[in-house]
């Protein structure tokens, strides 16, 4: 068998922790030997809990001194472009926190400029979760026929104080305060492009953005309507800020099709019509499984020398979708 890939991870944050759960999963087949963060307690933390032989301040440093077969980059997205540039330098193979970069334009950049250097594959898990993966078995299916509408509901309390003061979505990742491009940019980025994956090409029509924290730099509500390529019209609503709802985030998905329906109602998903089918998950089990999947899946696909399903190019159109949101929505202009 061939010895187990050395991965070197960039980034020991709070996401770098499910990475690292998941990178533990398939140890027989690649393993972190390396991990960089500018915080040296971060990184040593984290090696200490996962027993990673080496850690550094730089990433660059740890480029220079470990001996790799593919970078793992879980640092904050406004670094992804120029940790992708140095990994692609020494022709590492990348497997990149999604979005690629902080907008459209760097994003295509970036994916010219490397494109003959290094194998990239972004790290989108949303579309790995269980439940999705089965949605998208029934529709390729033919279960639920021809899509005619569909909507993506995720409503949380997250940026309202709860009963202490705090505002939870807020303590659990500190940077969505400053962000210019939040709800949008930071999750909803997730649901898009899950919805491409279940109901193919998608063009934003229309798009309203708001804000009801005025201490946040960027929107906590949405609105979007899109059309599929195939006719059907999607549309998300969405806010972190509703009051009455919990502060968890959990993903609604009703699918209306010429035959049948298929419903997704936090843990339970159903199907409806001539092949009627009901699946419930462990949604803190999948939320982990979704790394584990990707990770898997980018190492895979490395060993067999086959295409990522989630190629730069194929999140370029996600971030397209993006964009029309904060252009259609007039946000940044406001």
């Amino acid at each position: 068998m061939n010895k187990p890939l050395r991965i070197g991870l960039i980034g020991a944050g709070m996401v770098s922790r499910h990475h690292l759960i998941a990178w533990a999963d398939i140890a027989d087949q690649a393993r972190v030997v390396a991990v960089a963060d500018p915080s040296r307690d971060n990184a040593a933390r984290r090696a200490a809990e996962f027993g990673i032989p080496q850690s550094y301040a730089d990433a660059e440093a740890m480029l220079a001194a470990t001996e790799l077969d593919a970078v793992d980059i879980a640092a904050p997205r406004q670094l992804h472009a120029p940790l992708v540039r140095l990994a692609a330098k020494r022709r590492l193979p990348v497997l990149c926190q999604k979005p690629l970069a902080p907008n459209l334009h760097e994003a295509i950049e970036l994916v010219a400029e490397v494109k003959n250097l290094t194998r990239l594959m972004v790290h989108e898990n949303w579309r790995f979760r269980g439940y999705y993966r089965d949605a998208a078995a029934w529709l390729r299916a033919g279960r639920i026929g021809n899509v005619k509408q569909a909507q993506l509901t995720l409503l949380t309390s997250g940026v309202l104080p709860g009963p202490d003061g705090l505002r939870p979505a807020l303590e659990r990742q500190p940077f969505m305060r400053g962000e210019k491009r939040m709800l949008v940019a930071e999750v909803l980025i997730h649901h898009l492009d899950t919805l491409r994956m279940l109901l193919g090409p998608l063009r934003v029509t229309a798009a309203g953005l708001s804000r009801s924290y005025s201490e946040m730099a960027g929107e906590d509500g949405a609105v979007i309507q899109m059309k599929a390529d195939s006719g059907g019209t999607v549309t998300i609503f969405a806010s972190f800020a509703a009051h009455g709802f919990p502060a968890v985030q959990v993903d609604r998905l009703e699918i209306l099709g010429e035959n049948g329906s298929i419903r997704l109602d936090g843990p339970l998903l159903t199907c409806s019509g001539a092949s009627p089918a009901e699946r419930r998950y462990d949604l803190a089990a999948e939320y982990q499984g979704s790394y584990n999947r990707t990770i898997a899946h980018f190492v895979q696909s490395l060993r067999d020398n086959t295409p990522f399903e989630t190629a730069p190019e194929d999140n370029i159109e996600t971030l397209r979708l993006v964009e029309d949101c904060y252009r259609l929505s007039g946000w940044e202009a406001a």
